[in-house]
């Protein structure tokens, strides 16, 4: 009967556990995550890439090394190019974080000889309320 009890109320006191930890949909926790716009390189070459202040545009280099780029906007106000890395346990894609409202342009280039520069926009958007 003992055993019953203490399950009983466990079960209880975890169930009231995990109802306190959920968030409301009033909650604003997460609200201002905003997920990252993926493209390939082959797919940017001359392209308009609309972000959201804050959002980030992730950069699949498809077969070429993630580290293997380099890149700068014309105006590092508006966005900023962030280089790929491997990291012990991990490898993360290049990417451009969008900054502030405005547009810039991209050039990124691949220390693997014989590839021409990639070149795209960036327009960065406000947040909207």
């Amino acid at each position: 009967m003992k055993t019953k009890l203490w399950a009983t109320t466990a079960t209880l006191l975890l169930g009231m556990a995990l109802v306190g930890c959920s968030g409301s949909s009033g909650d604003p926790v997460g609200r201002d995550v905003m997920a990252p716009v993926t493209m390939g390189v082959n797919e940017l070459q001359g392209e308009r890439v609309e972000l959201v202040v804050g959002q980030a545009l992730n950069i699949n280099t498809e077969s070429l090394a993630v580290d293997s780029y380099t890149g700068e906007a014309a105006d590092a106000a508006v966005a900023e190019f962030t280089p790929g890395r491997i990291d012990s346990s991990a490898e993360f894609n290049p990417g451009v974080k969008a900054l502030k409202t405005g547009e810039t342009t991209i050039v990124m280039t691949n220390e693997q000889g014989g590839i021409q520069p990639l070149e795209f926009t960036v327009v960065v958007v406000p947040k909207s309320s």
